[in-house]
C-alpha cells in the first residue's frame, strides 16, 4: 500500500502544480511589501520565478533571483535566514493544513535562456533553420 501513495507520473500533480503558484504568488507579496524585518532581505528586490512542492506538500523549493542577479549567494542566505518568519506569512496567506518547509535556490532559467538564444544565434543552426525541409527525409 505505501508504495503507491505518491504517483509516479512523469510530472508533477495540478495540485502540486495550484499549490506552487499559490505559494509563489504569496512569497512574492511579502518580498514586495518588505514584511520580513531584515535589513539584508529588504536591500535586495528579489524575483521568485517558480516553486516547485513535493507530492506530500511538506516541502516547497523556491527559485529566486535578485533584480540584475547580482550577489545571489547573500539573497539566498538573507532568505534562509527568515525562513520561518517568510514561512509564517505564506501559511497565513493559504489555507493548508501543514505550512511547507521552504528551501530557497537560485533560479538559472535565465541563464538557460541566454544559452539557447546562443546556440539560435549560432551560424550553422541559422543555416540548418532558413534550408528548405526535404520531402524525402520525412519517408524514413
Amino acid at each position: 500500500m505505501a508504495q503507491n501513495r505518491f504517483p509516479t507520473g512523469s510530472g508533477p500533480s495540478q495540485r502540486q502544480l495550484r499549490v506552487g503558484e499559490l505559494i509563489r504568488r504569496a512569497l512574492s507579496d511579502v518580498l514586495n511589501r518588505a514584511e520580513v524585518h531584515d535589513p539584508d532581505l529588504n536591500r535586495h528586490s528579489i524575483t521568485v520565478g517558480e516553486v516547485s512542492v513535493s507530492p506530500d506538500l511538506k516541502v516547497a523549493t523556491c527559485y529566486v533571483m535578485p533584480l540584475g542577479g547580482g550577489d545571489a549567494q547573500a539573497a539566498i542566505a538573507a532568505l534562509a535566514r527568515n525562513k520561518g518568519e517568510l514561512r509564517h506569512h505564506v501559511a497565513k496567506a493559504m489555507t493548508l493544513k501543514f505550512a511547507p518547509d521552504l528551501r530557497f535556490r537560485i533560479d538559472e532559467t535565465f541563464d538557460r535562456l541566454d544559452e539557447t538564444r546562443r546556440l539560435f544565434a549560432d551560424e550553422k543552426v541559422q543555416r540548418d533553420l532558413a534550408a528548405p525541409d526535404n520531402p524525402d527525409d520525412d519517408a524514413r
